[in-house]
């Protein structure tokens, strides 16, 4: 499936423990942010920023690099943690998430180095995607744009609005991928409103359509790979993944969508539990 050495695979693996790692700590230090939706995400942005996209750390703006857009911009912990450990900024500065003079806002800011996109208002980012897309076909450069959904957030009806004009388009240099985990703010997303069959909705909607388990490195890779091979239409990748993964009494609950550790007890077991998984890896 996958040419990527084991050595390489590992490698992601421990990238992604440690953005889970600091999503605990930024968002306990704050005492506030979305640590579910965050752990989550840990895989892809790991695979993102270590294994498939085009970034200088050392020159955020380089024209040619690849765009990313956090549309589910709530995840602001793992996207800022991935930042960090690629190294757009340092490590430490993690720590002053959500502070009054922090450069980490609640939401991405483009004042935050390797930051493509001011997002928060859910619905939108796939739409800013597109825009970059569609001036990398004009100005004939070669760079992908990847943009990260959230599955509540695509209950929106400007993302549909949105996958049109990118198919319409034939923007094969798009990639969407879709945080599948299944909850939103206050429940599970289907009690909301039913996505399923959410694959077959993306194909009518003209994108080619790939599912996987967004917590395998491996198939993501692949994945990834398959949407560079397409030639005419976008690709979306809807990953399944578990809600707060990593930390046993935030996986598959509502409840931490948007609530750090509540106190030093549960701050301490979900690093101990995150500890415990890198050394099995």
């Amino acid at each position: 499936m996958s040419e990527v050495s084991p050595e390489k695979i590992r490698e992601l693996k421990l990238i992604a423990n440690k953005i889970r790692e600091w999503t605990i700590k930024m968002t306990y230090a704050a005492k506030s942010g979305h640590p579910g939706g965050s752990l989550s995400a840990a895989e892809i942005f790991a695979v993102l920023y270590f294994h498939e996209m085009r970034v200088d750390p050392n020159n955020p703006e380089w024209p040619e690099r690849d765009r990313f857009v956090l549309s589910k911009g709530h995840a602001s912990p793992a996207y800022y943690a991935a930042l960090a450990l690629r190294g757009f900024f340092p490590e430490e500065e993690l720590l002053t998430f959500r502070k009054i003079s922090s450069r980490l806002q609640g939401h991405p800011s483009l004042i935050v180095p390797g930051v493509d996109m001011c997002t928060g208002s859910l619905g939108q980012g796939l739409s800013a995607a597109i825009g970059m897309a569609l001036a990398a076909k004009l100005d004939k450069k070669d760079y992908r744009v990847y943009a990260l959904l959230g599955d509540g957030e695509i209950e929106e009806g400007n993302i549909w609005e949105a996958a049109l004009t990118a198919s319409t388009r034939k923007l094969d240099n798009l990639v969407a991928i879709i945080d599948r985990n299944m909850i939103q703010l206050d429940d599970f997303t289907d009690r909301m409103i039913i996505l399923d069959p959410l694959e077959e909705k993306w194909d009518a909607f003209g994108w080619k359509v790939m599912s996987i388990n967004g917590h395998d490195v491996v198939q993501i890779i692949h994945a990834l790979n398959e949407a560079k091979k397409e030639k005419g239409r976008p690709s979306v990748i809807i990953a399944h993944t578990v809600k707060g993964k990593g930390v046993s009494y935030m996986e598959n609950t509502a409840k931490y969508h948007g609530k750090p550790p509540q106190n030093e007890e549960e701050y301490e077991e979900a690093l101990k539990e995150i500890e415990d998984e890198r050394g099995k890896i």
